[in-house]
């Protein structure tokens, strides 16, 4: 564990347990958002190919040019 780690760990148990049950929440917060960029991310680099398929053909190529 390196210092800044053990540092927050140190803040938040000097905390009253209501303000605990906040940084959790907060932590819980980070962690869901984390996910929902990191599954967004993955949901637009899978659907490239299919759009792809789409949206690259000589019919849609005057379309190129606006």
């Amino acid at each position: 564990m390196n210092a800044n780690t053990q540092s927050l760990i140190d803040k938040i148990n000097a905390l009253p347990p209501e303000r605990i049950d906040e940084v959790e929440d907060f932590v819980d917060f980070i962690s869901v958002r984390a996910q929902d960029r990191t599954l967004r991310k993955a949901s637009a680099e899978a659907n490239v190919p299919v759009f792809a398929r789409i949206w690259d053909n000589s019919e849609d190529d005057v379309y190129d040019a606006l």
